[in-house]
């Protein structure tokens, strides 16, 4: 019953906003290492944003973005509804792609060969 279930992708304006969703089931949101890939056509699916469980002598949380959209994306949940986001704003062109929520229960996820699940994509538009 492991899904991962993305939503809220569209067609905005350079400089708009969107919030992806993904919802998740089967446990997958506990997962190590969880967050989110893009692929634009013809390009290779690329590291957007991950949160990891961090185990040392305490356990924390941190999420790594990558350089394209730090400063523009956040990445958060909501442990309630076992759901987490991503919040995009300034959007560029150049965002333009599909975009995929993925999750590892034991690995720190780091490319794209990483996740062991992989939602549906949702497609994000942004035309200049």
């Amino acid at each position: 019953q492991v899904q991962l279930v993305e939503s809220g992708g569209g067609s905005v304006q350079a400089g708009g906003s969107l919030r992806l969703s993904c919802a998740t089931s089967g446990g997958i949101f506990n997962s190590r290492s969880i967050g989110w890939f893009r692929q634009a056509p013809g390009k290779e699916r690329e590291f957007v944003a991950v949160s990891t469980w961090n185990v040392g002598f305490t356990l924390a949380r941190v999420t790594t973005y990558a350089d394209s959209v730090k400063g523009r994306f956040t990445a958060s949940s909501d442990n309630a509804k076992n759901t987490l986001y991503l919040q995009m704003t300034s959007l560029k062109p150049e965002d333009t792609a599909v975009y995929y929520c993925a999750a590892s229960p034991s690995k720190v996820i780091r490319t794209a060969l990483d996740p062991d699940y992989w939602g549906q994509g949702t497609q994000v538009t942004v035309s200049s």
